[in-house]
């Protein structure tokens, strides 16, 4: 007859007791594994998903070119940032060039202005975006405080603009070394300064000193890359396709003579990739952070699409590898630089 009220044989609890200990200990250490898990993902943000079709390479130098982006938080200025974590991670990129008009519309008017949290701080938020951003100024940063931009550079550990132009030079392990030219491009479009919005704010602007500057940068740079990093492209298959003359005037003959490899830039909100015939430089818009227009077509431009996205860089002692994605995460275009 059973007996279900009656105490087990002392032999029955002591194996209980050792079952139970057993599921314990798994479970504290099920627990601790996942918390080890959870912790390591966030220091390293390797939470984010993978780009597909990324390509990487062991021992590179990597970095992101973004631009034409601090609109508020909208929608796909949202996505671009997600996209930017994610290549990130991916390529374990270490810094961001970002090629102007960093605030729309109309700039920012000191360096507590509310915009630089609407538009950089809560968009740009993810971990593995708190890598450095070199930072150019475009015309839309005119249009208020300029030097605002550079002021920030003492509150944020992130975003360098020590003057309006500047450089920045990179070494990777093998002793390969690049150099960033940032270059401030507005002063050089001469319809400006007749301009409401431009006009005062360019008012004294030495454009020779700067000129000089960069001249004298590049030739006695011994660099294994020379880039130049600017707003203001020098040829367009945008919607100001035929209007970009006074930039090609300006900078063409330097960007030959002192053989810069790549010119950097923005203003057209498209992704576009250059080889102009007659020039051994190639120009990489990507200015399509926040806003995506349409697009023409050029002899020069390889490839041009009207969509949001931002460009990811790979350099190693011989080649430049460029690889334009989208902010639905998609790799839509491939290119690579010779050394």
């Amino acid at each position: 007859m059973s007996c279900f009220s009656c105490p087990l044989p002392i032999e029955n609890r002591l194996i209980m007791k050792k079952i139970f200990a057993q599921l314990s200990i798994l479970l504290l250490v099920a627990i601790i594994s996942f918390a080890q898990s959870e912790k390591k993902e966030e220091v390293q943000g390797i939470k984010s998903p993978s780009i597909k079709d990324l390509k990487t390479t062991p021992k590179a130098m990597n970095f992101l070119i973004m631009g034409d982006w601090g609109r508020h938080g909208e929608p796909h200025q949202r996505k671009v940032a997600e996209q930017m974590s994610n290549a990130t991670v991916g390529l374990s990129a270490t810094f961001n060039l970002i090629v102007g008009d960093n605030f729309y519309p109309s700039g920012v008017a000191s360096e507590f202005d509310p915009s630089w949290k609407s538009s950089f701080e809560d968009v740009y938020n993810q971990h593995p975006l708190y890598d450095d951003w070199y930072v150019a100024l475009g015309n839309h940063d005119y249009k208020a405080n300029p030097d605002a931009e550079v002021a920030y550079s003492k509150i944020s550990a992130r975003w360098h603009m020590p003057s309006h132009y500047y450089s920045v030079t990179k070494k990777l392990k093998d002793g390969t070394t690049a150099q960033f030219f940032i270059i401030d491009t507005s002063p050089f479009q001469i319809d400006y300064y007749n301009s409401e919005d431009y006009g005062s704010h360019l008012q004294g602007v030495d454009t020779a000193a700067q000129k000089r500057w960069l001249e004298d940068g590049l030739q006695k740079s011994t660099a294994t890359w020379k880039f130049v990093v600017g707003h203001h492209p020098l040829f367009s298959a945008g919607g100001r396709k035929g209007k970009t003359g006074d930039m090609l005037y300006s900078f063409g003959p330097l960007f030959e003579k002192y053989h810069v490899d790549a010119y950097f830039c923005g203003h057209e909100h498209i992704l576009e990739y250059d080889q102009p015939a007659g020039y051994h430089f190639v120009q990489i818009i990507s200015g399509a952070g926040g806003e995506a227009t349409p697009v023409t077509s050029a002899d020069y431009a390889k490839f041009v699409v009207q969509d949001y996205g931002f460009v990811a860089a790979t350099v190693t002692a011989k080649s430049l590898l460029l690889q334009y994605i989208n902010d639905r995460g998609e790799v839509i275009y491939t290119s690579e630089v010779k050394k």
